[in-house]
């Protein structure tokens, strides 16, 4: 699992750590029910602060593609390496881009719900 962080990215260090694995599960490169490494190692491989990777965590299971465990760690969830990560990576992303042309959280979701 490779992830990159942009630091002229509009995007928080958290952010960017959380859709790197979420694209990784979406992938296939992190199967379902596989660990995580632990925060402490993520974020000395990436040059962050330990706390940004546990907040990357808490959104990736906020999302319900990982489980946090006791004595575990960060476990990808059964259900995510179904279409549920590729979708949330999506909204992400859709997310992101709208944030980047000015359009706010309601106006994203107004726009959806003209098209459904």
């Amino acid at each position: 699992m490779l992830i990159r962080l942009d630091e002229a990215s509009t995007a928080t260090l958290f952010e960017q750590i959380a859709a790197g694995i979420r694209h990784a599960i979406a992938a296939g490169e992190v199967a379902e029910g596989e660990q995580l490494p632990a925060a402490r190692d993520l974020a000395g491989a990436l040059g962050v602060n330990m706390h940004t990777v546990l907040r990357a965590y808490a959104q990736l299971r906020d999302d319900e593609l990982i489980e946090l465990r006791r004595r575990r760690g960060a476990v990808v969830r059964r259900s995510a390496a179904t279409g549920r990560a590729t979708l949330t990576e999506l909204a992400h992303s859709l997310l992101a881009e709208a944030r980047r042309q000015g359009l706010s959280r309601a106006e994203v979701i107004a726009l959806i719900d003209q098209l459904g």
